[in-house]
């Protein structure tokens, strides 16, 4: 039986005044930006940083005296496992969590945190499952699965319960998509209570399992993606009969896209995001001009980003506007010579961040010497007037590019 509007509205029901009520809200800096109304829900704020909390607490509410002293297990890459763990515990559950390899040590910790028991196993969700299944049985344990469970969609069609009480007259709602839950409870309710509005899901181009079984394609999810959250390499057969009959499409953004919504996200709307939180935004902005004019809602799923992994997105993202770049500088091996160039990228506005001056081992002749210098500009325009002036001056300049860098 699919999960049907009255199933979500009875886990509404459930979760009211225990799972956070997120707010939909406005965002004038991105709606300017890309020329829509934008909205924003915001399933970061909910007590474990995702929209996981929703049909977690469904799900264990729903189990038997008996399962929920045997305990429960789950596989996740980090938001399910958090969910679960976080829940499982305030019920008195005890709870096993198996997590792929390649987590990130701050989703390990904080599941870890709330009480459960962590297992890590296999390169992803799907490889974990499996073992999960075999441990569930050994030990007697009651399987929480990630997205191919009635009782997991209807928790999280709760979503869209509150974005269309906040927000009348939604033309679009944009989601992410891993193995199909959200996506599913979502379009559920938002087709039942707004026929005419649009679902879009999001995959990352690198997980394109739900497109590739709606259009019969041969499987080729693999890799790695900064949306871990949704690198599933094959959907729940629960969401792919709902995906078929009530989503309108399905894009994919590759792992550029994402990191630019990112960064995107925080800079124009103070908010943070992991990969798979940010894939709606990123949707948006690839195709921005299907959207304009629109009222769009984007389903913000998660925040739980590994702190090392943001820091090497934002500043990827620095280099990528211009607004980072590392010049290389050829100069006379004379006093003042260094000081000339400095004062040339200043009196553009330029900010000279790192300096390496090598004289012994460039390439360049004995009287001459490269100077690597990154410097930062307000954009590439900035960057590229910078690079006119020093070559006019004297100082033959040019970018390095990613390779020269390495080698």
């Amino acid at each position: 039986m699919p999960v049907s509007f009255e199933n979500i509205i009875a886990a509404a029901a459930d979760i009211s005044g225990v799972v956070v009520r997120t707010p939909t809200v406005y965002s004038g800096a991105l709606s300017t930006a890309y020329g829509a109304d934008i909205f924003l829900k915001l399933e970061v704020l909910q007590r474990t940083g995702s929209f996981k909390d929703r049909g977690a607490l469904v799900k264990l509410l729903s189990l038997t005296n008996k399962q929920k002293n045997n305990g429960v297990i789950a596989i996740s890459a980090g938001n399910q496992a958090q969910g679960v763990a976080y829940h499982a515990q305030r019920l008195g559950i005890p709870g096993t969590i198996i997590m792929p390899e390649a987590t990130p040590f701050n989703k390990i910790t904080r599941t870890e945190a709330y009480g459960a028991r962590v297992i890590l196993f296999g390169e992803s969700v799907n490889a974990a499952e499996p073992y999960a299944l075999e441990l569930a049985k050994s030990d007697s344990l009651t399987l929480v699965h990630p997205y191919d469970d009635d009782k997991i969609v209807a928790g999280q069609g709760t979503i869209a319960l509150e974005m269309l009480a906040d927000i009348e007259h939604l033309d679009v709602i944009v989601v992410p998509i891993g193995g199909g839950g959200v996506i599913a409870g979502i379009a559920t309710v938002a087709k039942k209570l707004s026929p005419k509005i649009k679902i879009i899901g999001v995959e990352a181009e690198q997980y394109p399992s739900m497109y590739e079984s709606i259009h019969g394609i041969t499987p080729t999810a693999r890799g790695n993606t900064i949306a871990e959250g949704i690198a599933i390499t094959s959907p729940g057969s629960t969401a792919l009969d709902v995906v078929r009959r009530l989503v309108d499409d399905i894009i994919l953004v590759n792992e550029f896209a994402i990191e630019t919504a990112i960064q995107t996200m925080l800079e124009m709307s103070n908010i943070l995001v992991e990969g798979a939180g940010a894939a709606p935004l990123a949707a948006l902005i690839e195709n921005h001009d299907r959207f304009q004019g629109k009222k769009i809602g984007l389903v913000i799923s998660g925040g739980n980003i590994d702190s090392r992994l943001l820091s090497s997105v934002l500043m990827r993202g620095l280099v990528r506007s211009g607004r980072i770049t590392r010049l290389r500088i050829t100069i006379t091996d004379k006093p003042g010579a260094l000081a000339n160039v400095a004062l040339q990228i200043a009196s553009l506005g330029g900010d000279i961040i790192e300096i390496s001056h090598q004289r012994l081992f460039q390439d360049v002749p004995a009287k001459l010497a490269d100077l690597d210098v990154m410097i930062e500009t307000r954009d590439k325009t900035q960057s590229d007037l910078i690079i006119s002036l020093l070559n006019s001056e004297g100082f033959p300049t040019r970018q390095l590019s990613i390779s020269d860098i390495a080698s």
